[in-house]
């Protein structure tokens, strides 16, 4: 059994792992840590807990995290976690980070792309980004990846490790549910915008673009770029992405189709579906769905990946790396059906 803190509770990631990790067979919270409702019990500042949790949220201690729990996970905003994980480092404590802030290897870029100072390369060299179906956490330090990274680099996976395709020529197009923004209030974010509407947001300026990209040049050393572009619509959980490539000199469908079953046979969270999935087939779960179309006039292969963005794109992945970090069964705590 493993004890855990929390720092980030009043967010809907915070909230999210909080409900996993409770029910977790190998896991205790023992610390729910935020900004606000400093010294209220969880359950009153969250009814949805009531009789479900006597915790108080308190402020991020160091060394009562190090003293009382195993393990920190961090469900901040970016800016947090590398200034207060920054004693966890040094110390080899582990530490799940839910965050962007140590996801990049180039402090340049963190820079760029999240207008904030990086941490010094000392710490971030210690942290692994792990995205959890395709390789394994081992590094004290874990960088879990982000929503809309997850649901993409799932997708090009097998296409990209394989050379399968013209890596000039990958454009995503992917939709998030409302909930990927997170909690705080913005104008793009009331009802009246968002309901029956549909809106591009962070055209060419996505956090999460160096990220993908980074990957992918780390799975193959020609990758350049990458189109990739975000829009906002309105359903609370999920991210539907479509993902348009061309196909490689001499490669077949059939080829591609063997990549991606080779690539997830023995991947728990992973389905390479017959038709072409969606948003409702993965909410409530740690699933990324995959489904490919190819059009063989323009040789243009469609891949279509859906997650939700809570589960696999948030508090999940961070339960399953939990899960390779202590040795435990990777689907412990997120066996679930998708929500009808």
């Amino acid at each position: 059994m493993k004890k855990i803190t929390i720092v980030g509770i009043t967010g809907y990631s915070g909230l999210e792992l909080f409900r996993l990790l409770s029910f977790h067979a190998e896991a205790e919270v023992v610390a729910v840590c935020a900004t606000s409702h400093i010294g209220e019990k969880l359950a009153d500042a969250v009814p949805q807990f009531e009789g479900l949790t006597e915790l108080v949220i308190s402020e991020f201690d160091v060394d009562l995290a190090m003293k009382n729990s195993d393990v920190v996970f961090f469900a901040t905003s970016s800016g947090v976690s590398l200034k207060l994980a920054l004693p966890l480092i040094e110390a080899g404590f582990p530490v799940i980070d839910l965050s962007g802030d140590f996801r990049l290897k180039n402090p340049d870029d963190y820079e760029k792309w999240y207008k904030n100072t990086a941490a010094e390369n000392v710490y971030l060299s210690k942290a692994k980004y792990n995205l959890a179906d395709l390789t394994t956490a081992t590094a004290t330090y874990i960088a879990n990846p982000g929503c809309y990274a997850t649901a993409t680099l799932l997708a090009l996976a097998p296409l990209v490790q394989e050379n399968l395709i013209d890596l000039t020529s990958i454009i995503v197009d992917a939709k998030s549910g409302l909930s990927g923004a997170g909690k705080k209030l913005t104008e793009s974010s009331h009802f009246v915008d968002v309901s029956d509407n549909m809106s591009m947001y962070k055209v060419n300026q996505h956090q999460h673009i160096p990220e993908i990209a980074q990957q992918l040049h780390d799975w193959n050393e020609d990758f350049e770029a990458l189109q990739f572009t975000t829009s906002l619509i309105p359903v609370t959980r999920g991210i539907f992405a479509s993902s348009y490539v061309k196909l490689a000199d001499s490669v077949t469908f059939d080829t591609v189709k063997n990549a991606y079953q080779k690539c997830y046979e023995n991947k728990n969270f992973v389905r390479i579906r017959r038709q072409l999935p969606q948003i409702k087939d993965v909410v409530g779960t740690n699933f990324c769905d995959i489904g490919l179309v190819y059009n063989e006039k323009t040789n243009i292969l469609t891949i279509v990946s859906v997650i939700d963005n809570l589960m696999k794109g948030a508090a999940g992945q961070a339960v399953q790396n939990f899960n390779q970090l202590f040795g435990f069964a990777e689907t412990t705590g997120l066996q679930f059906m998708p929500m009808i």
